[in-house]
């Protein structure tokens, strides 16, 4: 079986980690770009995951049987409708159905279409226009935290979570200064704040039918005790506790099945990875966003407890099947722990030389996925991108994995090297008491 991977992340390795892992054929595995670590896994391809008449020409000439998309931006730039319209397999919304995450003005706007729950919010379509929404004390005084949000996609980092107003106007200038890109700013999302602990809920859909995968917590922020900028992940966790079962009733019932049913009556059925961001407050839970494709890294902690054949999975989302087969998860908990390089998230250095990853590797439960790194004429690993890393642990317990992550982490490093040591404390902690 030919299997095309598009990406060049951590997740993507994680992806065809996995496909190797639980596959029950010999499979021929491509990934367009890659990165070195993924090299080790699969074929890497001198096409970049954007670049979809390559993409879709190399799949009809080299008969891929099936395609896997990654990140976003292939997605909302309309892949799926592509292959589809070549007679090609690939597991993936269109791009009507990616508007969930490609426009967040959108996405709100959908949520109470469909009486979704979340919170209160205001589109702008300037920055001048969002000032003045601020102003009119619709989201609070100048001492209220409010939510400012790039409409369009922004790798994960269009979201400012500002404490007060001075915060809000200095995010709407960064929007404003055109960083983000210009797609992204075209519009202006305006939340309110809510108040809870975050949870990611992600899940598996043919259009028809839907099976869940464990729950996981990312951790966003660069810094310990969740300060500093978001970023495009700096951890994760999966665990029983993360979502107890009256809970993950609830958002069934409020939140995945009339998504899905929107989706569907606005003739737009969603077949692929959903991600639902989720806060829970005590009036119940919130979407904070919509992603649709697995996250970075929540893939890395959810794939490693995956006990079914990912490949067929992902063919039956596109055969509409996905109601005739059950999907097997170990009991274990997990965490993934993202090492990054100097100056990340905002711009990161490149090119150091990382030391101690064969050592790592040989600690039981630990698997080790690459986010960016590259290979020199020696071999010799080097880091070529902001977040390079993420030490991926399972263990009965989440203290288990968390133990298991760090110890492997202490035999990593290269100039520059950061990450968080505080992943999955706080739930690790409760959960011992």
């Amino acid at each position: 079986m030919k299997i095309l991977v598009i990406g060049s992340g951590g997740r993507e390795h994680a992806i065809c980690w996995t496909l190797r892992k639980t596959s029950t054929e010999a499979l021929e595995l491509f990934c367009a770009p890659g990165n070195a670590g993924i090299a080790q896994r699969a074929k890497c391809l001198s096409i970049s995951a954007n670049d979809n008449e390559a993409l879709a020409a190399f799949a009809q000439q080299n008969k891929i049987d099936l395609t896997m998309v990654g990140p976003e931006a292939p997605l909302a730039e309309g892949i799926v409708d592509l292959f589809n319209a070549r007679g090609l397999k690939i597991a993936g919304p269109s791009r009507e159905a990616a508007r969930l995450e490609s426009s967040k003005a959108f996405a709100k706007d959908f949520m109470s279409r469909h009486s979704i729950p979340t919170a209160r919010y205001d589109v702008a379509v300037s920055a001048e226009e969002a000032t003045a929404i601020l102003i009119t004390g619709k989201f609070g005084d100048e001492r209220s935290p409010v939510v400012i949000k790039a409409d369009g996609l922004a790798a994960g980092k269009g979201v400012f979570v500002a404490r007060n107003r001075r915060e809000a106007f200095d995010a709407l200038n960064e929007i404003k200064s055109g960083v983000l890109g210009t797609e992204a700013a075209k519009k202006i999302v305006i939340e309110e704040a809510l108040d809870g602990r975050e949870v990611s809920l992600l899940l598996f859909s043919d259009g028809k039918d839907f099976r869940l995968m464990p729950a996981a917590r990312d951790h966003k922020r660069v810094g310990e005790g969740d300060t500093g900028p978001n970023t495009g992940g700096m951890g994760s966790i999966t665990d029983a506790s993360i979502l107890e079962e009256e809970t993950l009733a609830r958002i069934v019932r409020e939140v995945v099945q009339p998504t899905l049913k929107g989706c569907a009556a606005e003739r737009f059925p969603f077949r692929g990875i959903l991600f639902i961001g989720l806060m829970l407050t005590i009036d119940g839970p919130r979407v904070l966003e919509y992603n649709v494709r697995f996250g970075d890294p929540e893939t890395q902690a959810i794939l490693v407890r995956l006990q079914s054949d990912l490949a067929n999975i992902l063919q039956a989302i596109t055969e509409t099947r996905l109601g005739e087969i059950e999907i097997s998860w170990s009991k274990d908990s997990s965490a993934c722990v993202v090492l990054a390089s100097r100056g990340y998230p905002a711009k990161a250095e490149s090119a150091a030389l990382i030391k101690g990853l064969d050592a790592a590797k040989l600690h039981p439960h630990v698997t080790i996925f690459h986010a960016a790194t590259s290979r020199d004429e020696n071999g010799e690993w080097l880091t070529a991108g902001g977040r390079v890393l993420g030490v991926t642990a399972t263990g009965e317990a989440l203290n288990d994995a968390l133990a298991r992550c760090y110890a492997a982490v202490t035999d990593i490093s290269w100039d520059g090297m950061h990450y968080r040591r505080d992943i999955g404390r706080s739930i690790a902690a409760a959960g011992s008491t």
